[in-house]
Formats: C-alpha cells, structure tokens, sequence
C-alpha cells in the first residue's frame, strides 16, 4: 500500500490561529478589551522556557495581551499560591498558565486547585475536568487533546463510529483525549479504548485493533509497525529527545511511534515535530479568547449546571 497521508499540524494550527486573530480584532472591537494571558514559569528549565517563550510569541501574534512571570526554583509554595490568588482577582486578565512540571517541594495538585477555573485555559482544574468529563456546562478541555479532535476534524478524518485506542493515561492528555473522542457531538462520537503500559505483553493486540491510534507515553519510538493495523490512522503525542551525535544539537527529536516504519502501514500519520506541537499552542489561544468573551459577556458568572 502506499505511504500514509502526512497530517500537517503546523498548517491546520496557522488556520487557527489566523481565526482565532480575525475573533481577537473583533472582540477589541467591541469591548475595547485585548484578551490577556499571564504565563508563570517556575526555574530554569530550558525546554519550558522555550515552551513558554513559543507561546508568547503566539498570544503576541493573535493579538492577545501576555506577560510572563519567572520565579527562581527555591520559591516558597506559598509565594507562588500568592501570586496565583493575586492573578485570580485581576480582572483584566483572563488565561492563567503555570507552566509545569513544577519543583518537587511544590504540589502540583494545590496550585491546579487553587487556578481559577473560569481562568484555567489549560483544562486542568478538577471543575473542568469534572464537565467534561460528563459532557455539560461551561469548561475548558486541556488543550493537546483537544489540538488532536481538532487535527482529525480538520483532516477529514471520520471518527464517528470508529475504534480509537489512545496508549497513554496521563490526567493531561490520555484520560480527557478519551472522554473528548466519546463524546456525542460532530467531531466524535468514537468508541474509545485507553491501554498503557499495564497491558504488558497484551499492548499489541489492542493496538492492532485501533481504527484511530493515537500515542501519548512519552516513550521514544515505543509503537512499531507490528503494533498498528494496516489502514489506521496514527496520531503521534509524544516528543522525546534522543542522542544524534551527526546534528550540531547533539539530539533529534522524536514521537512515540517509529514514524519511518509505521507511515508505510497507516493511511494517515502525524510527524514529529509539526504535528500535534503546534495545534496544543493553536487550542490555547482558542481557549484563552473563549475565555475573555466569557469574563466580558454581561452578568458572566461560571454557572451552575
């Protein structure tokens, strides 16, 4: 058969981004407000900082108001939860992100909690979590997953009815990646399937039955082609850096599905990077101006369902 179809997510995320633009202008227009995100980064991990610096550059794009806060490592939880209280209450500001992970001596758990939820742009506050996961009232999803039921929409990917098998049971994108897929709406309605690693030998032979494959483990090139069904569709979350000693880096990136063999059995594949990278940056942007229009609608309260 021939090679899969590449899903460009880099040209579907610009589309967005583009709308999301055009919405932005728009809501200037008659609120004479900018939507604003505060980023919060905590340390000095490289990869979050160019993960944050991306998104600014994106929020900057779309014309949205951002700034970013960088704390040193050893901050006490207590500032950071303080500061956290500070951004909840400042009007202007709409999104809230703390960039994770986060140092060990500070609970990721408490500071998610303490986001305001109609600020929480990442989906990650047990409020949203709890409306998506029964399908009602106003929440936001997190955004890779969502970036991925995007993705598949705009490709023209049928979901409906299909099988989807995400390997991956991350709170951030395996367990609401499958809550989104099983929704009853016109871009899913999928029969959705979460494995992991407890499936020990028994992975790919639930793999293989996947009509939508989608790798989300965080292990480099973990699926291989023996794992996937002549025909799927494979979505690839993963991004790992592996050791190249050719390239100046001294590292490549890669997906968690060995893309060169399994693009030559599935009909559709993501790429590594320019995939789903760019559509997570994509759907934060939509969820941040979702966000605004919410805070500036008239009488907005987050309501009761």
């Amino acid at each position: 058969m021939a090679e899969a179809c590449i899903l460009d997510g880099r040209k579907i995320a610009e589309e967005i981004r583009e709308e999301v633009r055009i919405e932005a202008r728009e809501f200037f227009e008659k609120y004479d407000v900018r939507p604003r995100i505060v980023f919060v980064l905590v340390g000095e991990n490289p990869a979050s900082e160019v993960y944050v610096r991306n998104k600014g550059i994106a929020a900057e794009a779309a014309g949205f108001s951002h700034e970013t806060i960088q704390l040193s490592a050893n901050v006490e939880e207590i500032a950071l939860l303080d500061l956290i209280q500070k951004i909840n209450q400042d009007p202007p500001t709409h999104g809230l992100l703390i960039q994770f992970p986060l140092p060990k001596h500070i609970s990721e758990e408490r500071v998610i909690e303490l986001i305001a939820p109609e600020k929480d742009v990442d989906g990650f506050h047990p409020l949203n979590a709890g409306r998506l996961s029964i399908g009602k009232g106003d929440y936001f999803a997190p955004c890779t997953p969502s970036g991925v039921i995007e993705l598949l929409a705009r490709s023209g990917i049928e979901v409906s009815g299909k099988h989807a098998v995400i390997v991956g049971r991350s709170n951030l994108v395996g367990k609401p990646l499958a809550l989104l897929l099983a929704q009853k709406n016109s871009k899913a309605n999928a029969i959705a399937t979460i494995a992991h690693t407890g499936a020990g030998a028994r992975l790919g032979e639930i793999t293989r039955q996947a009509d939508i494959l989608i790798a989300a483990m965080g292990a480099p090139m973990a699926i291989t082609a023996d794992m996937v069904r002549d025909g799927a569709v494979v979505v690839d979350v993963g991004i790992n850096r592996m050791e190249d000693k050719t390239r100046q880096s001294g590292y490549r990136l890669v997906g968690d599905v060995d893309f060169e063999n399994v693009k030559k059995k599935a009909s559709a594949i993501t790429p590594v990077p320019g995939g789903i990278g760019p559509m997570t940056i994509a759907m934060l942007l939509k969820n941040t101006l979702t966000a605004a229009k919410r805070q500036c609608s008239a009488n907005f309260s987050l309501r009761p369902l």
